[in-house]
């Protein structure tokens, strides 16, 4: 079940009201902006194994946002290039035989070179090619795992998939799930919905941006894939983690969303066609001052969960006694 939500009017943040170790929305935003500033500033070199869909999409808003696309997937090319590039992508949607192979060689050299990659398990579950592909790239350990709760759920053998791309499940649906393939391969895990899900198994990012529309243009989740290699790439040389740097792509990328839309500022929605340009114009313009001032996110600590109960058991044996 989704956690209530109620609005800090000081923060513009979803804090949940039962959870009273809920972190500063402020420290996470600032973090967000600052890895967008740094990412503007490398434009970091992002190698994207992608499906034939959504390539050109892809490539925009990288471009957009301030990195470097690469689409890379030949074999032959996929390893040599994965070493040098800041991150990687693998995106499942359209396996074609020869791009399966060079998904394979590409996971192989980033291992080695210690490059960050991002796995997107399009459509896994009822079909049987990407699934088993996808399980086979799981246990090379990704950096991160982007996907809707569906994909997640049947990632991690606990559902059947969803309906082609679009998931049949709710997000929260996926949070158990999503904490057990981190805490498994050593991930942070993205499960795209409503309300965005982002958890390395201890800490649990909720994120409450974005608009309708992402699901109405084509590519709308994929490129949010290669947006988050790029954050990884980015996360590199600044000393941050994969969790905030997965956390900081979603944000940027779901305020983008809002500020494409008109939603934010109390306009008309748009239609998917027009969203789609304008949301390249919002990735190349949404700042620091956006983040602040719209992002919507919470993160929680499960171990808080147990200090606070270590606590208010202290405190009970000592009244006791």
């Amino acid at each position: 079940m989704r956690a209530r939500l109620s609005i800090d009017p000081a923060h513009q943040s979803a804090v949940p009201a039962s959870d009273a170790d809920a972190t500063a929305h402020e420290t996470a935003a600032e973090t967000a902006a600052r890895l967008l500033g740094a990412l503007r500033e490398q434009s970091p070199l992002t190698h994207c194994i992608t499906n034939s869909v959504v390539t050109n999409v892809t490539a925009n808003v990288l471009l957009a946002i301030g990195a470097a696309p690469a689409m890379v997937d030949l074999t032959g090319e996929a390893g040599a290039f994965a070493r040098v590039a800041g991150g990687l992508l693998v995106n499942l949607g359209t396996p074609q035989p020869e791009q399966r192979d060079a998904a394979r060689e590409a996971v192989a050299a980033a291992a080695e070179a210690g490059t960050p990659w991002v796995l997107d398990p399009v459509a896994v579950g009822a079909l049987p090619v990407r699934t088993a592909l996808a399980r086979e790239l799981l246990a090379a350990r990704p950096t991160a795992i982007r996907g809707n709760a569906s994909e997640i759920l049947a990632l991690a053998g606990a559902g059947a998939g969803g309906r082609g791309v679009d998931a049949a499940d709710g997000t929260d649906a996926a949070a158990g799930a999503a904490a057990e393939l981190a805490a498994t391969h050593g991930s942070v895990v993205a499960v795209s919905g409503s309300v965005d899900l982002i958890t390395d198994g201890v800490r649990t990012a909720r994120i409450a941006n974005g608009d309708a529309l992402l699901t109405r243009i084509t590519g709308g989740g994929c490129a949010l894939g290669a947006v988050t290699a790029a954050f990884l790439a980015t996360a590199r040389t600044t000393g941050d983690d994969a969790f905030d740097a997965t956390v900081a792509a979603t944000a940027v990328y779901t305020v983008a969303a809002e500020l494409a839309s008109g939603r934010a500022d109390d306009h008309a929605p748009l239609g998917p066609g027009t969203f789609g340009v304008r949301f390249l114009d919002a990735l190349a313009a949404v700042d620091a001052a956006d983040l602040r001032a719209r992002a919507h996110l919470t993160v929680t600590r499960a171990a808080a969960h147990a200090d606070a109960a270590h606590a208010v058991a202290a405190v009970a044996a000592g009244a006791r006694a």
